[in-house]
């Protein structure tokens, strides 16, 4: 509904009604059918009213960033059109991270750059079959999906991901159901996620364990059984996509692999089919034929995987991207498209969020940050040498970076007597691990930062390996609780915990 300001009146929105003049701010009383009456407010008032709780002035306080550069940042991205918002883990990995990036978009929706050429664009991709086989599941069967009930509109719904605390949970306690046996395929979740001791009790809890990948890594040490994969040089793969830029996103590639599979190694799509044959699932997986797999997910584009052998460097779809789709006339109604919501509109207010049960606004909790016990807050960047907790088994890129390190204010690293260099042990309230310092004057002295993965040996620099279950470690996982996530996409508060130095 909207407060039509001609008639003084509410009436129902529609996506092309221009003989409105909707309020955008105000107060209205509302008489209801049975005589009551309500006030309402529109979506923007209640926007307003919310981002007046945090003004420059206060939000400085908790941030830490100063008044007048937010000012600043505002009045650049209002005016200075068109702008582009890019993130990966960013904000994405804090306890408030759904409700934060839905802040962030509303930036776009209030200076109207959504799906602007330049801004915030909706790229064509070559079109596609999903291979997911999401159809082939029952609903009863996806309704008991981990987590669900928990984070309703979480990824454990959609797209169908499970974190892994609740795989952890399960397996130790058996509930809500016993998970007995797990097949993992190039994947390290006890240096790639939160509470990895927790995650140790669970691998070694399970019945049987199945790990595929091209190294034998800390969570591959529980394993039953290993099977080595074959690497990327080894094996053919499908790329319809390549999530670049817009002359890349339509673009196909089907690339040869190098050389053949070294001794036993093979690829994870074999391993996957010939295991959907060993549990009567061959119809499903094309009897066993990968390229009319290929082909199926290809086959929206027009092309078929005979084209793309021809043609190695790759072929681009027929798929062009268009801007402002939600202005285009839909042929069937011969009104505006609209948006993929409920209202058609760009939701301010989310009625999806109202009818979960949460905050229909982005809404942020202020809460104390500081703290005598752990002062310091701790984050994460990525180093270009390493790809996540790969790669520091080899020499060249080593040799760079021998030790794993913790970036610290040097007026910070002084008050306690730190020198640069010094081993150190960093603790949260879940562990702690060991690094060396390195100074950097570009944090903020109440930040420190540093780089997750570290657990391999590099023999020729005579360099050792660091026990990732053990306190005297490098594996900062141990710093992060799996209980610490966003209510709503369950995501691991791994960028902003709260930690403390101590020497020795």
């Amino acid at each position: 509904m909207i407060w039509n300001e001609r008639s003084n009146s509410p009436v129902r929105y529609r996506v092309d009604q221009s003989e409105t003049a909707p309020a955008l701010f105000g107060t209205f009383a509302l008489r209801l059918a049975d005589g009551t009456t309500v006030e309402c407010q529109p979506a923007l008032q209640l926007l307003k009213d919310a981002a007046a709780r945090f003004a420059p002035e206060v939000s400085e306080s908790i941030t830490t960033v100063p008044a007048e550069k937010v000012k600043k940042a505002v009045r650049l991205f209002a005016n200075e059109k068109p702008s582009t918002y890019c993130t990966w883990v960013g904000l994405e990995q804090d306890n408030d991270a759904m409700q934060t990036n839905r802040a962030v978009c509303i930036f776009y929706a209030l200076t109207g750059q959504y799906d602007q050429r330049g801004s915030n664009v909706l790229f064509a991709t070559t079109p596609t079959s999903s291979i997911t086989g999401r159809e082939l599941l029952p609903k009863q069967k996806a309704d008991l999906r981990l987590g669900r009930e928990k984070h309703p509109l979480g990824p454990n719904a959609d797209p169908g991901l499970v974190q892994a605390a609740e795989v952890y949970d399960a397996i130790i306690t058996g509930q809500p159901y016993p998970i007995k046996a797990m097949v993992l395929f190039g994947t390290d979740p006890l240096l790639g996620h939160g509470d990895p001791l927790r995650g140790k009790a669970a691998l070694e809890a399970l019945n049987f364990y199945v790990h595929v990948d091209t190294i034998v890594n800390p969570s591959a040490m529980f394993a039953d059984v290993i099977l080595p994969a074959a690497t990327c040089w080894e094996r053919e793969a499908l790329m319809p996509s390549f999530e670049m830029a817009e002359d890349t996103l339509n673009w196909a590639q089907l690339r040869p692999a190098v050389v053949k599979p070294l001794h036993e190694s093979r690829s994870d799509t074999e391993i996957i089919f010939d295991l959907a044959k060993r549990l009567g699932l061959s119809e499903q997986f094309f009897n066993g034929d990968i390229d009319t797999a290929l082909n199926y997910q290809l086959a929206p584009s027009g092309i078929s995987v005979q084209q793309l052998k021809e043609h190695p460097v790759g072929m681009r779809s027929n798929a062009r991207t268009r801007h402002k789709k939600h202005a285009e006339t839909d042929a069937n109604s011969g009104r505006h498209r609209g948006f993929d919501t409920p209202t058609g509109k760009i939701e301010i207010y989310s009625t999806t969020f109202a009818s979960a049960g949460y905050p229909p606004l982005p809404k942020f909790e202020a809460t104390d940050i500081t703290s005598d016990q752990y002062p310091l807050t701790l984050t994460f960047f990525r180093d270009i040498h390493f790809c996540d907790e790969q790669h520091r088994n080899v020499p060249r890129l080593r040799r760079t970076i021998p030790d794993p390190k913790l970036e610290i204010h040097p007026s910070t690293a002084n008050a306690q007597e730190i020198k640069d260099g010094d081993w150190i042990f960093l603790e949260t309230a879940t562990g702690r691990v060991k690094l060396k310092a390195k100074f950097n004057e570009s944090l903020h002295p109440n930040v420190v930062t540093t780089v997750y993965g570290w657990w391999q040996a590099c023999q020729e620099l005579k360099l050792n390996g660091h026990d990732p279950f053990s306190e005297n470690g490098a594996n900062t996982n141990l710093l992060v609780p799996n209980t610490d996530v966003d209510p709503i996409s369950a995501s691991v508060a791994h960028r902003a915990q709260r930690c403390r130095i101590t020497i020795g």
